[in-house]
């Protein structure tokens, strides 16, 4: 997976309402390896049997971890290469389980021609189901 290349998309070559998606699933070890990368063990996360006795009745994805998955679409899909992610609103509707199939979705909603940056409304969504939401702006460094 390290070797795939980002998008190089211009800044010209990108118009408002473009939707840009990828599909991905985190996994139980993708949530071990994240509390080990921040130092957040909540057990909610990691720990079954308090996972199991929650009202979830199982362990949730971190939303910062999924709410990560924006900096994907920035940084590979839409715009890719030689971009700044400058911001990213994240609003978390309803938990995600590991397993759970997501599409992780961005549309251009404006474009400043004078500062060349664009901002996205982004999207994670499980089958139908917004889950977290959000917008990014980013700046084109070309």
């Amino acid at each position: 997976m390290r070797n795939k290349k980002a998008a190089k998309l211009k800044y010209e070559e990108i118009k408002i309402g473009d939707i840009y998606k990828f599909k991905r699933k985190i996994s139980n070890n993708d949530l071990l390896k994240f509390a080990d990368l921040t130092g957040d063990y909540n057990p909610l996360h990691i720990d079954k049997n308090y996972g199991r006795n929650s009202k979830f009745a199982k362990n949730i994805v971190y939303g910062m971890l999924a709410g990560s998955l924006f900096s994907t679409l920035v940084g590979m899909y839409c715009p890719g290469e030689k971009c700044l992610y400058l911001s990213q609103t994240l609003f978390f509707k309803k938990p995600i389980f590991p397993g759970d199939g997501l599409t992780v979705k961005g549309t251009v909603l404006e474009k400043s021609d004078s500062l060349k940056l664009i901002r996205i409304k982004t999207e994670i969504l499980k089958a139908n189901d917004i889950v977290i939401n959000g917008e990014a702006k980013v700046s084109f460094l070309e």
